[in-house]
């Protein structure tokens, strides 16, 4: 069977985090922790007219910030903004005892902008989709959780 079944997915899902948490102390210790929950995280900026000129989008989850999303409009790219909506995300995850963030960002993207940001290079797929390069960065945040 190859077609979508929420309920199915959801056992599915439900049965991993089982397994995975009798197989990992780190895992079985964050369960009934607020590090445990996804929170997304969204930081948005407007223009003078009240639209959106950028945001990121995102989510915490077991002490990292997952970026997934982060845009900033034409007519405000190289004006800072992007870097602000990150330093404003960044602070927030700490906020919600995050230590590290990630990030995946094409090669015609923005891995540049994320290294000169702190952030380094953990892997790069390349052919993904076929033609293209995947980065996934990674930056250390903030104290390390223990």
């Amino acid at each position: 069977m190859t077609e979508v079944d929420q309920s199915r997915r959801d056992l599915i899902e439900e049965r991993l985090v089982d397994f995975n948490s009798r197989r990992s102390p780190v895992l079985r210790a964050l369960h009934g922790l607020p590090a445990d929950e996804e929170e997304p995280l969204q930081v948005y900026a407007l223009d003078d007219t009240g639209e959106v000129a950028g945001g990121l989008t995102g989510y915490t989850w077991g002490h990292w910030l997952h970026i997934d999303l982060l845009w900033v409009s034409g007519a405000e790219r190289g004006t800072g903004l992007g870097s602000r909506l990150l330093e404003r995300a960044e602070a927030a995850a700490v906020e919600r005892g995050c230590v590290h963030s990630r990030v995946e960002s094409w090669g015609f993207q923005a891995p540049g902008f994320y290294e000169k940001r702190g952030y380094r290079v953990l892997a790069a797929i390349e052919d993904y989709p076929p033609g293209e390069t995947d980065h996934l960065l990674v930056k250390a945040l903030g104290r390390v959780y223990g």
